[in-house]
């Protein structure tokens, strides 16, 4: 066998092993998608559904700190989806609801330790009242001053889906006003109180001028449908060990269109579930569905579109079905949806 000269060996080693390095730092940054996480509380164990332990979030912050992750602000992880701007793979954003004191006794001065940021969903009622266990206006101040992002959650933190889109309209109009007499601003991300919403609630979300908004169904954030259905993986107590949050963060968007039932609000339970995976989903033969009652769906893939059966009606207030696909180097593509039974 014909051998090279060592040089000339060593010199293609090292030029394939530059571009394997390239292509790999290329691909790192093509990343259309981003993990949300969603917190609550932080060291209330009176609360264990809505609650972190600190040992958790510690844990947390350690793994987001020593491993392949880019912690980013939120509102610059929708700047660049929207502009279609790459990111950073394994790209991660931080968000926070209701505004809960622990906020900024526990978790506000541990984020800052580390250097990271995250995103405050606030409802303005309880903070304008003092209500116990709340943040309030000063404190918020001190978070907005420190880089930290502020977003909106209604006045009152209603069942939106439920009650008159009049009143809807007013909740996000009388936070709004509250939000710029406080902080001298009005936000430009939404997140659905408890993830719920109807079409019409999320078209006046949109109409009233925010840029993006966001649920509490699983997935990996992209804009393949759009800003105002944006997926976070929820995290507590339960669902809050090292395993989950590693799942979270190394995962990659399932991307779908054409889903069925449009609206998350179901006239019809169990509903006729499907939907159309994009060409680039090339592992449809191994995609699964599940539900918390009923474990693992019917599947059944035609072509590119899959349609998804319950074997009967999805119970509980706010029932998720939850889709995955193996992807590369052992990740995982995930596509959640939350449902409101009627």
């Amino acid at each position: 066998m014909f051998k090279f000269p060592f040089r000339r060996r060593a010199t293609i080693l090292g030029l394939v092993t530059a571009a394997l390095l390239a292509g790999h730092a290329a691909r790192s940054l093509a990343a259309d998608y981003a993990t949300i996480l969603m917190y609550h509380r932080f060291g209330e164990d009176r609360y264990p559904s809505t609650n972190v332990t600190l040992e958790q979030f510690e844990e947390h912050l350690e793994i987001l700190a020593s491993g392949p992750y880019n912690v980013m602000p939120l509102d610059e992880v929708v700047e660049h989806l929207q502009a279609g701007k790459p990111l950073p793979d394994r790209s991660v954003a931080i968000t926070i609801d209701d505004a809960y004191l622990s906020v900024f006794e526990e978790a506000f001065p541990r984020l800052k330790e580390r250097g990271f940021t995250a995103t405050l969903f606030i409802a303005t009622r309880p903070v304008d009242r003092n209500l116990p266990g709340y943040m309030d206006w000063d404190q918020i101040r001190e978070w907005q001053a420190a880089g930290f992002g502020v977003g909106s959650q209604t006045q009152t933190h209603p069942h939106m889906h439920q009650i008159p889109i009049e009143d809807s309209r007013r909740e996000l109009e009388v936070s709004n006003e509250r939000f710029l007499a406080e902080l001298g601003l009005r936000p430009t991300l939404f997140a659905y109180p408890y993830g719920e919403y109807n079409r019409a609630v999320l078209e006046l979300v949109r109409d009233t001028g925010f840029e993006a908004a966001f649920g509490q169904n699983s997935g990996v954030a992209h804009g393949y449908n759009g800003f105002f259905e944006l997926p976070r993986f929820a995290l507590n107590e339960q669902y809050g060990d090292r395993n989950r949050l590693e799942t979270a963060i190394n995962g990659l968007p399932l991307k779908v269109n054409q889903i069925v039932p449009e609206d998350v609000v179901l006239t019809t339970n169990p509903p006729l579930y499907g939907f159309t995976l994009s060409a680039d989903m090339d592992q449809e033969r191994q995609l699964r569905c599940f539900n918390s009652k009923y474990g693992k769906l019917d599947v059944a893939i035609i072509g590119r579109r899959a349609e998804i059966r319950m074997p009967g009606p999805l119970v509980g207030k706010r029932p998720r079905v939850n889709c995955t696909m193996p992807g590369p180097e052992g990740r995982w593509r995930w596509f959640g949806r939350q449902f409101l039974p009627e």
